[in-house]
């Protein structure tokens, strides 16, 4: 079967800040409080999307969500029209303003856990959106991320978007970010390595070792009882499902998600040797589990704690790249900036890319500086979808990225968003009256109807 792997990049908010909402995230965390470039973060999210398009790969855009979220405001409490709301809760709960207005949800690859027709029994592609329920200025983003892909993948004859899991933490549940599939190539049947922090249910089948293994400083946000059910709902057979747990003292190093540290793309798989609870027997499953499915072999590259310590994999984002084929055999790493500025990673991935027998022969690096300060680099700003040549045709098509809509959303961007944003200017009615113009304009231009609540409400 001939499919191709899209990435879906989230095009940055105009409400872009820096507030330092994700605690465990240490970028998010050690940039709380600086002036951010909305319009900056979004041109530079546009480059990277370019640049893959040049390349031959196939690349659409997901629309940011409407911030700040007036309706949870109003359901706190504060009433009036809007200028009051924002003016009253930045006066008696301006942290609620702050979590209300972020636009992490430029970072879309928690935006849902993704399935392939390929893989799921009834033979439709699945998304299931992510609950987010560990961090409440995410919690937030569920109903907005269903409409947005009820609106893209409308065909429920090839598509099914599921509502999200129970918002408990027992479901709590990240989205892509700690999902990886594996295949010789895109077409042909994958194996899904599901990565938890906690199990969700005490007792459900671990043992009490494995009960007990957790972090002592930051808490783990993804649940195995979260991606079983994701599992079932998606039709995927177990034979086709892994389930690991990540190193409780990778996560109080700062691994919020596993693409922090580890990355898959079709047979090769980058990881840290630190990532998992005995990485060792991970691994060893995962190539067992491999070559049943396929009959063939994975490659699994190993990054030594001695060449590149946890400190520096999160500080860089090694794993955070993506990986992308050119050619049938050739692949190339699209990683951060901060990684050729890291000695260490950069003599790694120089060495890597340098191996004749290894698939990984290049290395791009990109300016993402606007999201790499909270904490998100190029994993983070993109949903990987495969789609048969069929489901393609059946999106939206106006998400579909090309030269000319990248035209237009560098000149939508240049004319709607800031160069400069401070906390303090959340509480201001012209920004979101700005925001609004923006996101109408943009529904337009990516002709996906009425998609938020200020739309819908006017409907």
């Amino acid at each position: 079967m001939s499919a191709h792997e899209i990435n879906f990049d989230g095009l940055v908010g105009p409400t872009h800040n820096y507030a330092g909402l994700s605690h465990g995230n240490v970028a998010s965390m050690s940039h709380r409080g600086l002036v951010s470039n909305p319009r900056e973060a979004a041109l530079q999210g546009l480059a990277k999307m370019r640049f893959l398009a040049d390349l031959g790969l196939p690349q659409a855009v997901l629309p940011p969500h409407e911030r700040p979220a007036l309706w949870v405001l109003r359901a706190a409490g504060f009433t009036g029209n809007d200028a009051a709301v924002l003016a009253a809760t930045a006066k008696h709960a301006p942290q609620l303003l702050v979590a209300c207005s972020s636009a992490s949800n430029m970072w879309v690859a928690n935006a849902a856990t993704f399935t392939p027709s390929r893989d799921a029994a009834d033979g439709r592609a699945h998304f299931t959106p992510a609950n987010l329920v560990a961090k409440f200025h995410r919690s937030i983003e569920p109903p907005q991320t269903a409409r947005t892909l009820r609106a893209i993948f409308r065909d429920e004859r090839r598509f099914v978007v599921h509502d999200p899991l129970p918002a408990q933490t027992a479901f709590s549940d990240e989205g892509a970010a700690n999902h990886t599939r594996l295949a010789p190539n895109h077409g042909a049947p994958g194996l899904h390595l599901f990565v938890h922090g906690h199990r969700g249910f005490r007792g459900n089948g671990a043992s009490a070792r494995a009960r007990a293994v957790a972090p002592e400083k930051f808490a783990s946000r993804q649940s195995r009882a979260a991606f079983e059910a994701i599992a079932r709902c998606h039709l995927v057979n177990d034979k086709c499902v892994l389930h690991a747990q990540q190193n409780p003292a990778a996560i109080d190093a700062g691994v919020f998600h596993n693409d922090v540290i580890s990355v898959g793309h079709e047979n090769v798989f980058l990881h840290h040797e630190q990532a998992f609870v005995r990485t060792p027997a991970v691994i060893a499953e995962l190539r067992r589990r491999y070559r049943t499915l396929t009959g063939d072999e994975i490659v699994a590259l190993k990054v030594p704690a001695r060449a590149v310590p946890l400190r520096d994999a999160v500080k860089s984002y090694l794993f955070n790249s993506q990986i992308v084929t050119l050619t049938p055999g050739r692949m190339a790493l699209i990683a951060p900036l901060d990684c050729r500025e890291n000695r260490r990673v950069h003599a790694f991935v120089s060495e890597l890319i340098g191996r004749s027998d290894m698939p990984l022969r290049e290395a791009h690096y990109f300016d993402l500086r606007q999201s790499m300060r909270n904490g998100g680099g190029p994993a983070c700003l993109r949903l990987r979808v495969v789609l048969t040549d069929e489901e393609l045709a059946a999106i939206a098509p106006g998400v579909r990225f090309t030269p000319e809509l990248h035209e237009h959303l560098v000149a939508w961007v240049k004319q709607h968003y800031r160069e400069r944003l401070a906390l303090r200017d959340l509480a201001d009615p012209a920004l979101l009256e700005e925001s609004r113009r923006a996101l109408d304009e943009l529904t337009q231009l990516l002709g996906l109807g009425n998609l938020y609540p200020f739309q819908l409400a006017g409907a």
